[in-house]
């Protein structure tokens, strides 16, 4: 039976890698569960127990029902889902609805952790109007969730404010990794930091952004083997997030079984870094703090002034990406989640009014940056 409680200082019997169950392997269109059911047993034979999926992870639940839960005694393993109303949903019943969907396609009868997903932005009032947060805790009580809390993406002072008003909520789960703690467009170190003020755990989400930190920038990824040749490059960024105070479990989208081996290799016996390992991630933060970027801090200045609602600060984040990590296909879905979902319009809207550089702390040269993303992403349609 895995037996396990949460604090302010992490959790007792939850071991620090956890499944996270959105990047299943595929065969073509579908996940593959044959993969997924070897996957799940190496994590389990190694002691690991949680498991995290979401309603909006196409497939993910069905599959790791047939992958974990019809296979294991449910006391076993600790089981993480997630309802974002701000997708697909007309009404505070379609919302709700989402809990009983992710019951019946897993069949694990009730989840360890429920999380309400995505907090932040234009997605938080969805939560508030439709009374999510009186209604997860019904449901604690009602015995089909266990512990309440929620995923967020956007400012540390955002976050401030929902802690403040929720202190109900017992955890939080973050976007965080080496790559981000001090980046301004994600502001890791300053979140955890909130958190940290508020006395919840964190849950950890992106330690390996996406799976860029396992293929970094050749000047960062150099300081990392020549420091520990036989490690994995991806195993850094691991250990970085588990290695913080407070923290829950470190969650990773691993996608085959060659990613499940690694990341059991070195987390079934993991042990904090060491003053010498911090020292050589802080090198590569360097080299990573030497790459030549657009400065921008998403001051969001430039977007009080331009008269066509242009995503100045989300494009930029997108060639950003870019830049450090060569994939233009993730930069591509970057801008599109940057600028249009969140209400934006792409840079082919520029007017060339220069209002915006004149706001420009930065004194960025945004119509020569926003001219060169339309180059380099090709037009909105296109994005």
């Amino acid at each position: 039976m895995a037996q396990y409680s949460i604090g302010p200082d992490g959790a007792q019997g939850i071991k620090k890698l956890g499944f996270g169950l959105m990047r299943l392997p595929k065969t073509g269109e579908a996940i593959d569960v044959e993969q997924t059911k070897r996957m799940v047993d190496l994590f389990m034979d190694a002691g690991f127990t949680y498991f995290d999926t979401a309603w909006a992870y196409a497939g993910s639940e069905e599959a790791i029902a047939q992958a974990l839960v019809q296979r294991y005694p449910r006391e076993s393993f600790q089981l993480a889902t997630k309802a974002a109303p701000w997708i697909s949903c007309e009404s505070r019943d379609d919302a709700i609805t989402q809990l009983e969907t992710s019951l019946k396609k897993t069949g694990a009868g009730y989840f360890d952790f429920y999380l309400l997903h995505n907090l932040g932005e234009f997605r938080t009032h969805f939560f508030d109007d439709w009374g999510m947060w009186d209604w997860i805790l019904e449901k604690k009580r009602e015995g089909v969730i266990r512990h309440v809390g929620f995923s967020f993406h956007s400012t540390p002072e955002e976050l401030d404010e929902l802690l403040t008003s929720h202190p109900e909520m017992e955890f939080v789960q973050l976007q965080i990794n080496y790559a981000d703690w001090d980046n301004p467009a994600v502001q890791s170190r300053r979140c955890y930091e909130v958190a940290r003020r508020h006395n919840k755990p964190v849950i950890i989400m992106e330690p390996v952004k996406g799976g860029m930190l396992a293929n970094p920038p050749e000047q960062v990824a150099r300081v990392l083997t020549q420091a520990e040749p036989t490690s994995s490059v991806a195993s850094w960024a691991i250990r970085f997030a588990a290695s913080l105070p407070g923290v829950i479990t470190v969650l990773s989208g691993m996608s085959n079984v060659e990613q499940m081996q690694d990341n059991l290799s070195y987390m079934s016996t993991f042990t904090q870094l060491t003053s010498e390992q911090r020292a050589t991630l802080a090198r590569a933060q360097d080299e990573l703090a030497k790459i030549d970027l657009i400065p921008c801090t998403r001051c969001n200045y430039c977007a009080k002034v331009c008269p066509k609602n242009i995503g100045i600060s989300g494009t930029f984040t997108a060639m950003n990406m870019l830049t450090l990590y060569g994939n233009l296909e993730t930069a591509k879905k970057e801008r599109a989640w940057q600028v249009e979902k969140h209400g934006h319009v792409p840079a082919d809207a520029c007017v060339r009014c220069g209002a915006c550089e004149k706001a420009c702390p930065q004194h960025i040269k945004i119509r020569e940056e926003l001219a060169h993303s339309i180059e380099v992403f090709g037009p909105a349609e296109q994005g």
